[in-house]
């Protein structure tokens, strides 16, 4: 599958190179090490279409499909892996939410400006005792008349602290009620909502990371998305595309570990001659562009089926668990090729050992994968 003979898809990938090559490239490490979210680099993206990939041109979106994004997100990552998820987040959840869910008047008033990244999103769903047991959340949000009072605190949430509008899933109804769950649109700033803890991460650092705080927030009931008790459900449909994401992500990370173990192999040499000759190291070269093609073409098929409109909760689970173990896999090696320098920061490859971890974790860890595949073979 081929994609690059597509106009949009090589148009795209030209793009976004260039725009990584000037803006992110030479600050890369710079961002690591002061744990620095590059917020107006973002929205510097969202002017050329970047953070709203998906978005109908209606609402200032670049209208294009789901190949055209894993084209943004794979280059971007193939450089900086903190940058892709931010990425990543910003389009698949809180605008992805807005964009499947939110009405007329909400798409108007927030996706048009999430779209060109006058707004950059957050999507809060996690907390402090729930990853996957999502279920047994305990940010609650209790109906007063035509408002809600929301009570409750989110964890591990991507631009926690310098989001401008956040989706946030909160518990309406019942425990392990699955219909009694809520989404609301939650602007920063709203009194009663605060960011917490910033978390001092092992990797993806220059991506944002912190809690979203809750304490007798006051909100209207326009501001739900969609129909009260859908939160859970909507945030399930809304993770199989943001399964793809990770899916591009994580091929990504793994491209950029193998680029630069193939180019590090040819330049290094040992006993008189470069070690890609080698076979310990050239057949570690050879396996890494033999799953890295088979990471594409399962991300690309999630892809293809999620812009054809079929259901791709099967085929997205099986995108990011492969391609997630396989950007650990290739960063490992990428470091062993690079032997002592590859433990360095002058070199790109203990970088992406560090940021390839999280997308086995992020969106549903492997084992959810392995869950979630299973029941739709079994079902």
């Amino acid at each position: 599958m081929n994609v690059d003979t597509t106009e949009n898809v090589r148009i795209i990938r030209e793009s976004v190179r260039d725009f990584v090559e000037k803006h992110i490239r030479p600050n890369v490490m710079k961002w690591d090490e002061e744990q620095h979210f590059p917020k107006d680099v973002l929205q510097e993206m969202g002017k050329l279409g970047f953070l709203g990939v998906l978005v109908p041109i209606q609402y200032n979106g670049a209208g294009l499909g789901y190949q055209e994004y894993v084209t943004v997100i794979e280059e971007v990552s193939k450089v900086c892996g903190s940058i892709g998820l931010s990425v990543a987040a910003h389009n698949s959840l809180c605008t992805g939410h807005v964009m499947q869910f939110g009405n007329e008047e909400q798409k108007l008033e927030y996706l048009t400006k999430l779209a060109t990244g006058e707004y950059i999103g957050a999507w809060g769903l996690t907390e402090p005792n729930t990853g996957s047991d999502a279920m047994r959340m305990r940010c609650v949000a209790k109906r007063e008349g035509d408002h809600f009072v929301l009570n409750g605190t989110k964890s591990w949430i991507t631009h926690g602290k310098s989001g401008d509008v956040a989706v946030v899933i909160a518990r309406t109804g019942d425990l392990l009620d699955s219909r009694g769950m809520t989404a609301f649109l939650i602007p920063f700033g709203t009194p009663g909502f605060t960011s917490g803890k910033k978390e001092n991460k092992l990797g993806m650092r220059a991506s944002e990371t912190a809690e979203l705080i809750f304490d007798n927030c006051r909100i209207h009931e326009s501001q739900i998305l969609g129909q009260e008790g859908e939160g859970f459900i909507q945030a399930m449909k809304v993770l199989d595309g943001g399964r793809i994401s990770i899916a591009a992500l994580s091929l990504g990370i793994a491209k950029g570990s193998y680029e630069c173990s193939v180019e590090y192999a040819k330049v290094r040499e040992q006993f008189g001659k470069p070690i890609g000759q080698f076979q310990g190291i050239g057949f570690k070269l050879a396996d890494m562009a033999t799953q890295i093609q088979a990471a594409e073409l399962l991300t690309r098929k999630a892809a293809h089926l999620k812009d054809n409109g079929d259901s791709v909760t099967k085929e997205s689970a099986m995108a990011k668990l492969f391609a997630s173990e396989l950007a650990v896999r290739c960063a490992n090696d990428a470091v062993q090729i690079h032997g002592g320098n590859g433990y360095t920061k002058e070199f790109p490859a203990e970088k992406f050992y560090r940021d390839a971890k999280l997308c086995t974790i992020g969106e549903g860890t492997s084992e959810i994968q392995k869950l979630v595949i299973s029941r739709e073979i079994l079902k």
